[in-house]
């Protein structure tokens, strides 16, 4: 660091020269005698002078050359020799001595100098080298945090490269043209919205939304995340802000994006942390900095979150994060322009269906969509193939909706249970007539499951009728039914099947006002967060009456559902034998087997519909 080179020079200069006279007073040493052998010396006569010093006398000899005496020296005992005086007076040796040396001026600089010298080099390496530059490292850097810089990635990204949010992408578009050419607007008195909030689930694309509007308008980007705002110390995310915002209007025209924006934009004045909380000081320098923009400030403020509901109101207001843009999740069309995109960077079988796989991935985001394929292409390449062909997609479908394959030791009274426990929500789903269509029944152990039966939604749904979610109380309940009726004992099994039923059936009861009994009202349980920012306070609108009711309601919409699943088992207890007795021996099944065992008759037709797994898809609503 060119600062910090004189105070280097001056320390290496220091330190070589207090070396060098303890070199040259080293080289002056004469020998070193036992004290005994110095006071023989003195009573032999041998002595011609000596010299005193504080515990030490030096005496000098004639030795063998007259002409070069030499000299030796002792350390005299600590409380002193009364002896010594008198006995070099009767010797008649010539007696001087010598002042106490003192310690050398450098064995106290020196110290000091070199503490001086570090204190100010790490003081320089702390401040980053300038005056709270951009980019430096140390303490500029540990308050100008990681988006200190915009970011320049390798790969430009466009609108062309989001997929599957075309109406996103059109109310960000105006964007564009005002970062390519404010003056436009400002010459009219125009002024776009300072703060865009993106809306969506995990994975639906906000962060690459953001990227491609950068990308289209082609500004600096500058990019963080709401934690990277948040320190031990209180202040530290303010200040933060403050360089990042200062950092942005000097680049201008710029984008600011801050992903997960409801890690520090949470409700405040929960009881949780006080005006001193950290969080709440960054909070109050991001809205300070928004209210601090003015008109002819070309500067976009874009913000991801996936929970809007615990955002603190100031941020939502005119004036600062005004204008939602919201990323749902992908449709069968959008499923199909994204898996183009992804795939047009994979080496893929012609035969490829990636409408069928856009068909049957109904629930999944961009980056599921992504991540499937990326698992299609570590199967291929775990074949040593060079293509990626239908199977690899299938097995790359199947082992994100199902799991990764386990090898369990299951014993086979355990492996014909768990048989007839699939067998039954197979059953079950295949007979009952709002259920949806089959696609693979398996026991064999993949992700946390000890099997599945896997369903095909029959169509994209956006509401939920009554009928489909008695159907579909009847399918999760099928698996014990079909224990109690062929084995005539129930297992643990049914657990997770257990839990996911009493929740379908206590929405339909207490939020959706499916029962004559309650009819429609909001009956729910409080679902607020205290530590999301949320009321700690969560009293029950309902009386206990009340509470008691929808617990009988809940309890009889179950209890009607597994009556319902065994009559249906029992209707058609020879096809369920046989379908038990088949996946027994194969372990997984497809439609068209399925199909055969449970109604041979019928012409085997494969429904091409999107996936839904009875062991993976939780209660809508």
């Amino acid at each position: 660091m060119p600062g910090s080179q004189p105070w280097l020079w001056l320390t290496v200069f220091l330190a070589l020269s207090m070396l060098s006279s303890f070199w040259f007073a080293s080289s002056e040493q004469p020998s070193i005698l036992p004290y005994s052998d110095i006071k023989q010396m003195i009573r032999d006569g041998d002595v011609m002078s000596a010299q005193l010093q504080e515990h030490a006398i030096s005496v000098t000899t004639e030795g063998a050359d007259p002409e070069s005496p030499t000299t030796f020296r002792a350390v005299t005992p600590a409380q002193g020799d009364p002896e010594l005086l008198p006995l070099l007076e009767q010797s008649g040796a010539v007696i001087s001595a010598k002042e106490p040396r003192g310690v050398s001026i450098f064995t106290y600089i020196l110290p000091w100098v070199m503490i001086l010298g570090a204190y100010l080099l790490l003081q320089r390496r702390m401040m980053g080298g300038t005056a709270g530059g951009i980019g430096s490292s140390g303490v500029g850097a540990f308050l100008s945090g990681r988006f200190a810089k915009p970011s320049t990635p390798t790969q430009k990204v466009t609108f062309a490269d989001v997929a599957g949010q075309d109406q996103a992408k059109r109310e960000v578009s105006e964007l564009v043209e005002f970062l390519r050419d404010p003056e436009r607007f400002q010459k009219v008195g125009a002024e776009v919205p300072h703060g865009v909030l993106l809306v969506g689930p995990p994975g639906t694309g906000k962060t690459l939304l953001a990227k491609a509007l950068a990308g289209e308008a082609d500004v600096p980007f500058f990019s963080t995340s709401g934690s990277e705002f948040i320190e031990v110390f209180v202040g530290v995310g303010a200040a933060r802000v403050r360089k990042m915002f200062e950092a942005a209007r000097r680049a201008a025209p710029a984008i600011i994006f801050i992903d997960e924006l409801d890690s520090i934009g949470r409700t405040r004045g929960t009881g949780l942390g006080g005006g001193h909380d950290e969080r709440e000081q960054t909070l109050n320098q991001i809205l300070a900095e928004l209210d601090g923009f003015g008109g002819r400030e070309a500067v976009v403020v874009l913000a991801a979150t996936n929970r809007p509901d615990v955002l603190d109101p100031a941020l939502l207001r005119p004036g600062r994060f005004d204008r939602h843009v919201t990323l749902n999740l992908p449709d069968k069309n959008a499923r199909r322009a994204i898996l183009n995109i992804h795939a047009s960077r994979l080496p893929l079988e012609d035969s490829s269906d990636l409408d069928t796989m856009a068909a049957g991935t109904t629930g999944f985001s961009g980056a599921d969509l992504k991540n499937l394929l990326n698992e299609a292409a570590i199967n291929a390449a775990r074949r040593n193939a060079s293509l990626i062909t239908s199977d690899d997609l299938g097995e790359a479908r199947d082992k994100v909706i199902m799991g990764t394959v386990r090898s369990l030791a299951i014993r086979p009274e355990e492996h014909h249970r768990l048989a007839v426990h699939e067998a039954g929500h197979t059953a079950a789903a295949f007979y009952t007539p709002d259920a949806d269509p089959l696609y693979k029944v398996t026991i064999i152990p993949r992700g946390h499951a000890l099997g599945g039966t896997h369903m095909l939604s029959t169509a994209e749904r956006h509401t939920l009728d009554e009928t489909y979610l008695k159907a579909q109380l009847v399918t999760l309940l099928a698996g014990r039914a079909a224990e109690r009726l062929l084995i005539g004992t129930v297992s643990s099994g049914a657990d997770d099947d257990i839990r996911r039923a009493t929740e379908l059936a206590r929405s339909m009861v207490a939020r959706w006002g499916m029962t004559d009994e309650l009819g429609p009202i909001d009956l729910r349980q409080s679902e607020d967060h205290p530590f999301l920012g949320q009321s700690i306070a969560q009293p029950r609108g309902h009386a206990d009456a009340t509470a008691a009711q929808v617990d009988r309601a809940v309890i009889a919409a179950l209890k009607k559902a597994e009556k319902r699943a065994l009559d249906v088992i029992g209707e058609h207890r020879s096809q369920v034998e046989h379908l038990i007795e088949r996946l027994g021996a194969k372990e997984t099944l497809g439609f068209e087997e399925i199909q055969q065992c449970l109604d041979p008759d019928r012409g085997v037709t494969t429904p091409k519909r999107p996936v839904r797994s009875l062991s993976k898809i939780p209660p809508s609503g």
